[in-house]
């Protein structure tokens, strides 16, 4: 019997997408080490079943190549849809404006857990904008943005607290829910959880 200790390896992914050179050196630490390969469903890679002797080695293989690794504290990277150019649907660059939401806030250190953001490039929703604790929404006139959805097995729609509003405001917007959220929670907390308390910053719209 093998009880050798394993683990798993999560890579970030930007606007979940996956480099080609990361990509073939996975397949390759994969084929080496008989790991699981999976996409997670935040659009990120994960290499499942590492060997904990081999863990360094498969981090470092992959860091050399600009990996970054989930980890406690980071800032969440949003869920996207695949945005305008890719789908007929689309009104805006969803990896671009990913990309602006983690150049402003990337850098802030010990975000607490149970923190999910999704940016939708159409009113369709499809990366879960209403079920994510920070839903933004491309549309015909500008963006909607929600706050307090959440999964699992008692769903909730989120609140919109606005709408028709610019891309910078939205990021004006995120700034005062990330403070909120963070002096706030202790640990870890959904923002639904967040919704009714007495110094929410937002009135539903």
């Amino acid at each position: 019997m093998n009880d050798e200790k394993k683990t798993n390896i999560t890579v970030l992914l930007q606007a979940g997408r996956l480099p080609l050179d990361i990509m073939a050196e996975a397949r390759t630490l994969a084929e080496k080490h008989d790991l699981g390969i999976y996409l997670t469903t935040m659009q990120n890679l994960r290499l499942t079943g590492v060997p904990e002797k081999v863990l360094e080695e498969v981090k470092s293989s992959l860091a050399a190549l600009g990996a970054d690794f989930k980890g406690p504290g980071k800032f969440p990277i949003p869920r996207v849809c695949v945005g305008m150019g890719h789908c007929n649907l689309g009104i805006i660059d969803t990896e671009a404006f990913s990309t602006t939401i983690v150049e402003k806030f990337g850098e802030r250190k010990h975000t607490k857990a149970k923190f999910k953001i999704a940016v939708a490039g159409c009113t369709m929703c499809c990366p879960g904008v209403k079920t994510s604790d920070i839903g933004i929404m491309a549309t015909r006139n500008g963006y909607e943005v929600f706050v307090g959805g959440k999964g699992g097995p008692y769903p909730k729609i989120g609140r919109r607290i606005a709408k028709k509003v610019t891309e910078s405001e939205v990021m004006d917007i995120m700034a005062v829910l990330v403070e909120f959220h963070d002096r706030k929670t202790e640990k870890k907390q959904r923002f639904h959880k967040l919704l009714d308390d007495p110094e929410f910053p937002f009135k539903e719209i």
